[in-house]
């Protein structure tokens, strides 16, 4: 039963206090409205202070803590510096009755606060929905001439952290040091995490180095801060640095968390079944949170088999756990399958949430599943009351747009309940260049510079649009325009993954150790394609140049050096793994096909999008992409 105080605001003073307590009991409703009384607390004026403690210690409503209250009132206890600080703490920190308003109130009533009930205070704002407050005490704490203690700080730092704020973070890392706490290793790492989710890397591995003690929650936060500031390479080696004989370092559970989100976004699968056996040996296999992880990793890297696995072993699954399985088989290209588990999940009795009708409308998008996609986007409302956001509407856009259904995505847009953001016209601007429609293309970037939040590879699409209408005038006039804007393109870049190590490959790239073998490898692969058929997509080459200038820089794109690395690397039959940060060009996908069927191996490739199965020279995309 829910317990509602029934009374007036009131001024917390000693006689308005006294008058508010007057009365034999308090009048209170429930939450089903029923009127109901609770007794007063029998509180003695001779209770000791450890019996009043006590007393402290097991109420559970408001209503006996200001009974408390006011009896400290009447009887001057509010002074008492180890009453006060029970009193902060139990109303600060404990779960029903955290109210840091009230909290605030009674700490204005001490008229000497100690460290200690200021650090109360400011870790309580530091989890509530004010932590800006903790900076402010802090200061105030500071004005007052009270010497922060390290729990101060790493709470004020908290406060920081919640609300972004580098430069209050930057001050107190000042009086840390100022006041000599540097050698305390759970604030530094709460500093290191203020550094690393503002991206400030280098500040954050910085103090890292400087630490004289490093346990597994400074390992994890530096982790961490490797994967938020695009390190994610990094990452995976501390794994095996944190326990080597130097450090002698134990992972944890939250380690291996963020292990394999570097390993999905990395597509290293072999790093990532590291990281499954290590699980296993330490006991961390029933983890909810580590199995749904899992199967996001092994669906992130192509290995759909793996990832039924890691589900179909699974004691309890919960929403999230469907939800991943039925995303990586839409990333995967099997959109039947994940409509069908998206029902099957009904039938076990577990509701989708907006993430499952997100990855099941994206299985729609990436099958061309139209009418089925309609029908879950009327259902979400509908049958189960979950308004659809930005991303529902971008998987329904993108499905209108690959479709060919250009007007009807755009009329969606225009008739969004959300404001539209720029992924979404960036999914109609996709659209457009697949389907030639340069009219719309140009009105979508209309949209996004409205936006201001056009990018390089916006421009990039639109080039694309007009050099597939042959309109190499308007591709000079862009091209001149970027140059004029100083608009940086983002490079091509793959990756693949040779026994735990990653290996990148730009476009052109002359930067690897072995470049002259793969550079070789590649020449000979390109003689077998063309011998089996293989020709040039010289349409997916943007620059107004010869075909045979066109046809040398297609050779070396960075999805082609991977492919030729891991043949040279791998034994026949190995199925090679890349992953690409941007769209697989037409001429890429073709390169790909025929490679798989030529050289009898399974090719998986990750772009931007989606995933790619080369197999028998065919892709599991069936060009539908």
């Amino acid at each position: 039963m829910t317990v509602v105080l029934c009374r007036h605001r009131f001024s917390l003073t000693a006689p308005n206090l006294h008058h508010y307590l007057s009365s034999s009991h308090f009048t209170t409703t429930t939450t089903t409205g029923t009127a109901t009384t609770l007794p007063l607390l029998p509180i003695s004026p001779a209770q000791s202070q450890r019996e009043l403690l006590s007393v402290l210690k097991s109420i559970n409503n408001k209503t006996h803590l200001l009974q408390i209250h006011a009896h400290l009132v009447r009887k001057s206890l509010l002074q008492d510096p180890t009453i006060s600080l029970n009193f902060l703490s139990r109303v600060a920190l404990s779960g029903p009755l955290q109210d840091t308003t009230y909290c605030r109130r009674f700490f204005g009533q001490i008229s000497n606060p100690s460290i200690s009930q200021y650090n109360i205070l400011i870790r309580a704002y530091s989890v509530s929905n004010s932590p800006g407050e903790g900076f402010y005490l802090y200061r105030d704490m500071r004005r007052r001439g009270i010497r922060a203690d390290p729990l101060s700080c790493t709470f004020v730092i908290k406060s920081c952290i919640r609300i972004m704020s580098l430069l209050g973070g930057v001050q107190v890392h000042g009086r840390i040091y100022r006041d000599g706490h540097q050698s305390d290793s759970l604030l530094l790492t709460s500093l290191m995490d203020l550094y690393s989710q503002c991206e400030k890397g280098n500040e954050a591995c910085k103090i890292f180095d400087e630490m004289t003690q490093r346990d597994t929650v400074a390992w994890n936060v530096l982790i961490s801060c490797c994967i938020r500031n695009n390190r994610t390479r990094d990452a995976l080696s501390l794994f095996d640095i944190m326990q080597s004989a130097r450090y002698k370092c134990e992972p944890d559970d939250v380690t291996c968390l963020l292990l394999l989100q570097a390993c999905a976004h990395l597509n290293a699968v072999q790093f990532g079944e590291q990281i499954h056996n290590y699980i296993k040996e330490h006991g961390y296999d029933d983890a909810l949170n580590l199995c749904n992880s899992l199967i996001s990793m092994y669906s992130r890297c192509g290995c759909l088999d793996k990832a039924y696995g890691v589900f179909k072993e699974m004691r309890n699954k919960n929403v999230v756990s469907w939800s991943a399985w039925i995303s990586g088989l839409a990333v995967n290209g099997h959109g039947r399958e994940a409509v069908d588990t998206f029902h099957e999940m009904q039938r076990v009795g577990v509701l989708p949430d907006d993430q499952t009708f997100t990855g099941v409308l994206s299985a729609c998008s990436h099958s061309g599943l139209v009418d089925e996609g309609m029908s879950f986007l009327d259902s979400m409302r509908k049958d189960f009351g979950i308004a659809p956001n930005v991303h529902h509407y971008g998987c329904m856009v993108d499905l209108l747009g690959r479709a060919g259904m250009l007007d009807q995505a755009y009329q969606l847009i225009m008739s969004m309940v959300v404001k539209p953001d720029s992924t979404i016209w960036r999914t109609l601007l996709g659209a457009c260049r697949i389907h030639g429609h340069v009219t719309l293309g140009e009105r979508v970037i209309e949209h996004l510079i409205e936006l201001k939040a056009q990018e390089a590879g916006d421009y990039v699409l639109l080039l694309n649009i007009y050099s597939s209408a042959g309109n190499w005038e308007k591709v000079a006039e862009l091209r001149k325009f970027m140059k004029e804007r100083a608009i940086q393109t983002t490079p091509g870049c793959s990756t693949i993954e040779l026994k735990g190590v990653v290996h990148e490959f730009l476009v052109d790239d002359v930067s690897h150790p072995r470049k002259k073998e793969i550079y070789e490898m590649l020449d000979e692969i390109n003689k077998q394609l063309k011998i089996a058929g293989y020709v040039a997509e010289i349409s997916s080459e943007l620059h107004n140049i010869g075909e045979e200038e066109k046809k040398y820089v297609l050779s070396y794109h960075s999805e082609k050096l991977a492919i030729a690395f891991g043949v040279l690397t791998t034994p026949p039959g190995t199925t090679l793994r890349v992953a690409n940060n941007l769209r697989i060009c037409a001429d890429c996908h073709n390169f790909a096909k025929v490679f798989s069927g030529v050289y009898n191996r399974e090719v998986t490739i990750r772009d931007r999008n989606r995933f790619h199965h080369f197999q028998g020279g065919r892709c599991s995309c069936n060009d539908y992409w």
